[in-house]
């Protein structure tokens, strides 16, 4: 008897004879079988029930031959062998899909613009469905909350294997809390989404299938993080383990054996110091110690590999343990191979789209950008869809700028009333965007829930260029020397130098409002740089502007407060006010104090994450949150519009996005996995 792929449903053969297997059921085709407890997915015997059958497996044809590209992965065993033993059932779209092909994406370097392609292929405990209101299994087969929401508890699928064949347990995502999150040696401090108010939770594992989170204090928001975060709540302990100081005394001894100066440099080495799972691996980081390395990459849970990588690109194949399969028992992904090119230049992007290098591309794409790809995308093979956005571009004035002239005037919220008075939001709107955006201020959440008051929306967000010259006057800002622009109040020339990075705003934007600012008489010079420039530059406090999109939906609101606290977001989002966040993790040693709404502010998320969801409790925390950060202008929103997504013709089941969104991770909610090649 032997398995085959026939016009990809799987069959078995048996002395001449076909028997047909499970139906193989899609979104668009149930054949006849019944949803299961989620959405376009179901345990495997949920499907097994429902559809009155019993699943067999097949796997890529091309599995060995992918697997020998994974340095340090020992030969596979069959795949009854790798599959957990009780995979997760997805249904596809719209066809069971073909195996093979290489999926071509574009960032713009090795740490910016990768989180939509990161998304490709990411996976975490849970994830949202399509539907971006119902929250589904994923690597874990089920959850459960206590009743007051200090006690989450999931349940791991038994047998669940990571990239290498090693055992996916509880004790892996103990490994990650314990031994990397709360470790100073590792993380300066802990990640916001995994604190609670502040304060750590405990990781308990009574069995390698099960992980209890217990929470200081209620945190219903807290499931809804792992749905949507880049960062995976689990690494693999039996690889880094053997690096880490606490759980190896040998670890320093034998991390010197590879030419490292202890065991946490090693572990840097692979996991970096930040929890972005796309940082730089060995093969890019220690390229002279690689051969000695046992691995050139971390184990993964997710569908594909890293394999290669240097400073033009990498290369990833399929994850040979992966835990999914389709309804006819195919083992997911289908698609072989990824490559991934770097490109910091806009238009060299552009080029490549309109020429149909690109397989599927949302990231660093705005309205803008429209046009030319409409235009082409006949003549590419490609489609372009224009999706709803959840955030919006904004800007920001350093209120902890190192100019003390500068950071006085930043700093005093009529400057900032007048700045943002002085943008034209429905000019911009008809010249960038098309007509097609939203001229609005930024509160925070996205979209706006009931409890925020219609006047946040519009505060100062009315274009009034004499009433910002007039707040301007009353700031000390004037024209002394009658060229036009005005001088600081201590006479020196008042410039604002706006750096920008096309993944966080358009060209456009960033000129129209150096443009509105200038015909205040607010000098402004704009200047593009990379991501990686502009983060950098933020980061070390060098920025008088800050410009990138922001905003989110209520539901990551519950779960992760770095939007509202100092400095108001992570390495990768637009911060403001670095010395506030300084003097606050010194607790007063160093940096700049905050003033006092910054601190209620703060109190005022940790008790609306704790708050019941939906309750009047949390809807009047949730307004007394806008009130405070739009109130002070903190941001400065423009005009939120739809954004292009780019696909190829060929890439089949692909679905349409309900959002072109970061928030809810990207492609992460369309089920990737399922993506195939018409080639």
């Amino acid at each position: 008897m032997k398995r085959i792929l026939l016009s990809g449903i799987a069959l078995v053969a048996l002395t001449g004879t076909a028997f047909a297997g499970c139906p193989p059921v899609t979104v668009a085709n149930p054949q006849g079988v019944a949803a299961g407890a989620y959405p376009e997915q179901y345990e495997l015997s949920e499907f097994q029930k429902l559809a009155n059958c019993k699943l067999t497996f097949s796997e890529n044809p091309a599995m060995a031959e992918l697997n020998a590209k994974i340095r340090g992965n020992p030969d596979l065993p069959p795949l009854s062998q790798r599959l957990p033993e009780e995979p997760l059932v997805v249904a596809p779209y719209d066809s069971i899909g073909h195996y093979g092909g290489t999926f071509h994406a574009l960032s713009n370097a090795s740490e910016a613009g990768t989180s939509d392609f990161l998304s490709v292929r990411h996976v975490n405990l849970v994830r949202y469905s399509d539907d971006l209101q119902t929250i589904v299994p994923y690597v874990a087969k089920s959850w459960s909350w206590n009743k007051d929401f200090t006690q989450l508890t999931f349940k791991l699928r038994k047998g669940h294997k990571w990239s290498d064949g090693a055992p996916f347990t509880s004790a892996d995502v103990k490994f990650w809390y314990d031994n990397l999150t709360l470790d100073k040696n590792v993380f300066a401090k802990p990640k916001d989404y995994a604190l609670v108010a502040g304060k750590p939770m405990v990781v308990e594992t009574p069995d390698p299938q099960t992980v209890i989170f217990k929470l200081p204090a209620p945190k219903p928001g807290l499931l809804a993080t792992f749905a949507t975060i880049y960062a995976q709540p689990f690494q693999p302990k039996h690889f880094l383990g053997q690096f880490h100081p606490a759980i190896n005394p040998d670890a320093d001894k034998l991390a010197q054996s590879y030419g490292f100066e202890n065991g946490y440099a090693l572990i840097k080495a692979y996991y970096g110091n930040s929890d972005w799972t796309d940082t730089g691996t060995p093969m890019l980081n220690s390229p002279d110690k690689v051969a000695k390395l046992p691995k050139d990459t971390l184990p993964t849970l997710e569908s594909h590999i890293m394999v290669k990588q240097t400073t033009e690109g990498r290369h990833l194949v399929a994850n040979p343990y992966f835990f999914a399969v389709d309804t006819a028992g195919n083992q997911l992904p289908y698609i072989n191979e990824m490559d991934e090119t770097f490109a910091n230049e806009n238009e060299v992007r552009l080029l490549k789209l309109v020429n149909g290098e690109v397989t599927y591309k949302a990231q660093s794409l705005s309205l803008p950008d429209s046009p030319l790809l409409l235009e082409k995308q006949d003549k590419g093979g490609y489609t372009i869809d224009l999706a709803p956005t959840i955030a919006m571009p904004t800007f920001s004035f350093n209120v902890t700028d190192e100019d003390l002239a500068k950071r006085k005037v930043f700093g005093d919220l009529r400057f900032r009333k007048a700045m943002s008075l002085a943008i034209n939001r429905e000019e911009m709107n008809q010249t960038a965007f098309f007509g097609q955006g939203v001229a609005k201020q930024y509160v925070g959440f996205s979209p706006a829930p009931d409890f925020v008051d219609s006047k946040w929306l519009k505060f100062a967000a009315d274009y009034n260029p004499a009433e910002a010259k007039k707040l301007l006057d009353e700031v000390g800002l004037k024209d002394v020397d009658g060229d036009g622009f005005r001088e600081l109040p201590g006479g020196k020339k008042l410039v604002l130098n706006l750096q920008f990075a096309t993944q966080g705003v358009s060209s456009q934007v960033a000129e129209l409002v150096a443009q509105y600012w200038s015909e205040v008489g607010v000098k402004t010079q704009v200047k593009e740089v990379t991501p990686d420039e502009y983060r950098s530059a933020q980061s070390a406090n060098k920025l008088d502007i800050g410009t990138w999109r922001k905003g989110q939906p209520i539901a990551i609101v519950m779960g992760t407060a770095e939007l509202w606290k100092p400095p108001f977001e992570n390495y990768f989002g637009h911060r403001t006010g670095v010395l506030w966040a300084e003097y606050i993790d010194s607790n007063g040693a160093k940096g700049v104090k905050p003033p006092k709404w910054v601190y209620d502010l703060s109190d005022t998320v940790d008790a609306f994450q704790s708050a019941a969801p939906g309750s009047d409790e949390q809807k009047k925390l949730g307004a007394k949150m806008v009130e405070l950060m739009t109130g002070h202008l903190m941001f400065i929103g423009t005009v939120q519009a739809p954004a292009p997504i780019y696909h190829l013709n060929k890439l089949k089941n692909f679905h349409k996005f309900r959002t072109a969104s970061y928030e809810y991770y990207r492609t992460y909610p369309y089920r990737p996995v399922q993506w195939w090649l018409d080639e």
